[in-house]
């Protein structure tokens, strides 16, 4: 794994937007790490600690939080970006998580249109509304776009999931190293998701610890290891979240132990 960290650099915010004290970023370095699904099952298990919870989807794409609940509405951020409606407009409560919920659209560009002015325009909206809320669980697009780049500039925490593939561990660490020369005073942690048994797990974070404290000098913490855990896809399957579906899987047990963590 090597520091070949080759752009974006200059990307930075201004310094207004080193707020979101209880916003938290789940972020990875592609498609298919299983953060989406995540995303949507910490923010139920925060719920379920009686916290007050948004959860947010920042992603672009056909696997998002909608489609993974089976939600069939017009109220996402299409209204927002397309129509003029307020950010605040458009929250939807998700009773059987017991969470509040933005969401976008999975057949449109969403926030991938707007310009750098309208994303901080937009990202002062949503501090904001984050206010009335314990925590907001931001689902960050993969894409490296502003947008995903000014949402994970506003979280405090920004929480990277990994799979244990050596693909998945080098881009993590490159977006490891430029988060850290972007956002020094951010906190990060790691979660591998997807392994074989947590011995798997352990290794890929040592790899990719090792690198991070060779070249960085700076180690993010591991927040838990994931199982693979067939309940999760069936959950998916079934539009409904692991949490609600199997509350004694596997999966559902890793994910209330990183949301503690978390909470620390």
């Amino acid at each position: 794994m090597e520091n070949d960290i080759n752009n974006n650099f200059n990307f930075r915010l201004p310094s207004s937007y080193y707020k979101g004290e209880n916003m938290i970023a789940f972020v990875s370095g592609h498609h298919g790490s299983g953060k989406t699904w995540l995303s949507i099952a910490v923010a139920q298990v925060l719920a379920s600690m009686k916290q007050r919870v948004l959860l947010f989807d920042g992603s672009v794409g056909l696997n998002n939080i909608k489609k993974q609940l089976g939600i069939i509405t017009e109220r996402d951020l299409d209204k927002v970006i397309y129509s003029g409606d307020c950010l605040n407009q458009i929250i939807m409560s998700y009773p059987k998580g017991k969470f509040d919920m933005i969401l976008s659209n999975p057949t449109s560009s969403g926030l991938s249109t707007m310009s750098l002015g309208g994303l901080q325009i937009f990202g002062d909206d949503l501090n904001i509304i984050s206010q009335d809320y314990d925590r907001v669980v931001l689902d960050i697009d993969s894409n490296q776009s502003d947008a995903a780049r000014v949402l994970t500039g506003m979280s405090k925490f920004i929480v990277m999931v990994c799979n244990d593939n050596v693909a998945s561990l080098t881009e993590c660490y490159q977006n490891i190293a430029e988060l850290y020369h972007k956002y020094p005073q951010k906190r990060i942690g790691i979660v591998i998701n997807q392994v074989d048994n947590c011995v798997k797990g352990q290794r890929a974070y040592a790899e990719l610890a090792t690198a991070c404290g060779r070249f960085l000098e700076e180690v993010p913490p591991l927040l838990g290891i994931i199982r693979n855990d067939t309940r999760v896809r069936d959950a998916i399957r079934n539009q409904t979240t692991v949490i609600t579906r199997y509350p004694q899987s596997e999966a559902s047990l890793d994910v209330i132990a990183i949301a503690k963590e978390i909470l620390k």
